[in-house]
């Protein structure tokens, strides 16, 4: 049952991790960001990278790097989660 719960955890951090990505790349072409995906994932997406996006500044003015701490914010978060769901388990 554990391995369940950790794979169901895996795999929704996982698609999280990639609609990031996705979101991301999106912004090298502008037009792709009006479309209905763009819009949905702006949705899903950008309250998670705002706080980011406040905290650090653009490099040079034009080179945000905040997406790549939110995803390794994001892998610490599913590692630290798996890790207490293993805990209160016992396993």
């Amino acid at each position: 049952m554990l391995y369940e719960i950790y794979r169901i955890i895996s795999i929704l951090f996982d698609i999280y991790f990639y609609m990031i990505i996705i979101y991301t790349l999106m912004s090298w072409l502008p037009n792709l960001r009006e479309s209905f995906i763009g819009e949905l994932l702006a949705k899903l997406v950008e309250p998670y990278l705002s706080p980011f996006r406040r905290i650090i500044p653009p490099i040079f003015g034009m080179l945000d790097i905040s997406p790549i701490v939110a995803l390794f914010v994001l892998q610490f978060a599913m590692q630290g989660l798996l890790f207490i769901i293993s805990m209160a388990f016992g396993a």
